[in-house]
């Protein structure tokens, strides 16, 4: 997505623990993984870090990568005929600068039947997705509607960290 925003990157991964604090809000989560996920990169001080992490939200629940089958399953289940947002934080580090930002987009489900839900979950794709589907593979089919940036859905709000690259605040 950002090749073909016409950003140039080289991808670095960090270890960070994802687990939500005790009333953390999805949205202090999401922007909070994605500055740890910036810190934990090794780097020089004039590099600008891009990180993000996104997360399925719904009701109060935070849905993040499935643990196993089983609980990709649970979550198939909770977003069939629903309602849901995808919350993706996004840092922008710079030395010891930084820029924070959040998106959110609502994605309606169709019902799914128990059987769309087992064959999905064996082809293996919502094993590292948060809220265990990949809106650009095969649970496309699932969604009925968005509103907001589709992008975002995807797991990258590419207009959003245009915006906040072009805004820059020293971080350029």
């Amino acid at each position: 997505m950002l090749t073909a925003a016409g950003i140039e990157f080289i991808i670095r991964a960090g270890d960070t623990d994802e687990t939500p604090l005790e009333g953390e809000s999805p949205t202090d989560y999401v922007v909070r993984v994605a500055c740890d996920k910036a810190r934990a990169v090794a780097r020089d001080d004039s590099e600008i870090i891009l990180a993000a992490d996104t997360s399925v939200v719904l009701g109060s629940e935070i849905m993040g990568k499935p643990a196993d089958a089983r609980d990709a399953v649970r979550m198939l289940t909770a977003l069939s005929g629903r309602k849901h947002e995808v919350l993706t934080g996004v840092c922008i580090l710079r030395g010891a600068e930084h820029l924070t930002e959040w998106a959110s987009t609502a994605v309606w489900f169709a019902p799914l039947t128990a059987d769309e839900i087992e064959e999905y979950v064996a082809t293996g794709e919502p094993m590292d997705k948060a809220g265990a589907y990949a809106i650009q593979g095969r649970a496309s089919r699932f969604v009925e509607r968005i509103d907001g940036e589709y992008s975002n859905v995807v797991g990258l709000p590419v207009a959003l960290v245009c915006r906040m690259l072009a805004s820059g605040h020293g971080i350029r």
